[in-house]
């Protein structure tokens, strides 16, 4: 085999194509991955529409796979040190060179911010190589980092939490959701539906959804909303009104905008209790600009407003250990899957995009 199928984004607005793509040679250190599974996100659907600065197109998409270790040159280990060998199940950090050296990375403690950070799918260009998981294979250059999935997890278990679960759990820390806590969380795609579940597991005492469509809302119900609101059914006074008449008149005390819609931002402040916290999650690109009233909306409320862009290794590996156990690992076996081929990905994002699907997934080998 010299060459390998991949989905290739060639520009804003345009169709995806499928290419044939030469496999690359190996430098110490890396490996080719064999996928059997990637996902199709809200991501995937803004890198269509042009609005993810710094993208390098034509890219392969695809930031989050799963699949096996088909060849390795020289040596790669987990972060346990272990060694990985040929025929391994992994995933990968889709985030790879942030440089733990620069000020943002050693001063700050923020490596999503490191200037040196390049990521799979998304800022990796197709003259890169294979490097987004909308493909049979996908070159980890060395440095990457690969977690070992337990035999007895499955592929689509694991992608159903995909991206969405780094990224949800980032945000629950961020809101530190305490045991008996009232959330809602403004949202019901895949970052919505992790949000919900995660903040049950820190204990909370009741999580809120209000999102849409119907099929998204039944999921985060099954997933544990105990209530739920469709935004398009009422305006947002009433969307207020609802979630104060389930906090006792006050207001979540934290809420997690997982939307990407920038009103919700306002909104999301505006149904938190006095002194509760924002979790601003949903706003990865940029969707333009909303306004409040700071003394109102922030100020006299003294609410502690919190943003959350991506997620780290830390979070990653959390997550993927989180479903070994099986039985926390059964309610994200509730969310449903839906299944592409490369040959159908402009179908998947156009889903995606209505909310036509809970959450789409790739399989490159059908």
């Amino acid at each position: 085999m010299t060459s390998v199928p991949a989905a290739v984004m060639p520009a804003p607005g345009r169709a995806v194509e499928v290419r044939e793509l030469p496999l690359p040679e190996l430098e110490p250190g890396a490996a080719l991955l064999e996928v059997e599974q990637s996902e199709v996100c809200g991501t995937d659907v803004h890198l269509r529409d042009g609005k993810l600065a710094g993208v390098p197109y034509p890219i392969i998409p695809g930031h989050v796979s799963v699949g096996r270790l088909a060849r390795i040159r020289g040596r790669i280990a987990d972060v346990e040190g272990e060694a990985l060998s040929e025929g391994e199940r992994v995933t990968f950090l889709d985030v790879h060179r942030t440089c733990h050296a620069c000020w943002y990375c050693l001063v700050a403690q923020a490596s999503t911010r490191c200037p040196q950070r390049k990521v799979y799918g998304i800022t990796y260009g197709l003259s890169d190589g294979l490097t987004g998981g909308w493909a049979r294979v996908v070159h980890l250059k060395p440095g990457t980092h690969c977690i070992r999935l337990q035999q007895d997890v499955p592929t689509t278990s694991f992608m159903a939490g995909g991206c969405a679960l780094p990224t949800a759990l980032h945000a629950v820390e961020r809101g530190e959701i305490a045991i008996g806590d009232q959330v809602l969380v403004l949202g019901s795609g895949p970052v919505g539906l992790a949000a919900i579940i995660l903040s049950d597991l820190r204990g909370a005492e009741a999580v809120l959804c209000i999102g849409g469509p119907t099929k998204r809302l039944r999921t985060a119900a099954d997933v544990g909303a105990c209530a739920t609101l469709d935004f398009q059914s009422c305006d947002a006074m009433a969307q207020r009104e609802w979630v104060l008449g389930r906090t006792g008149g006050r207001g979540a005390d934290v809420t997690i905008e997982a939307t990407g819609d920038p009103v919700a931002v306002a909104q999301a402040m505006r149904c938190t209790r006095d002194g509760g916290r924002v979790v601003v999650v949903g706003q990865y690109t940029d969707h333009g600009s909303v306004s409040f009233n700071p003394h109102l909306d922030l100020n006299v409320k003294h609410l502690d407003v919190r943003g959350c862009w991506g997620s780290g290794f830390s979070h990653f590996h959390r997550g993927a250990r989180l479903l070994r156990d099986p039985s926390r690992r059964a309610i994200w076996e509730r969310i449903p899957l839906q299944a592409y081929a490369l040959e159908h990905l402009n179908e998947a994002l156009d889903d995606v995009a209505a909310g036509r699907v809970v959450k789409a997934l790739v399989d490159p080998r059908a």
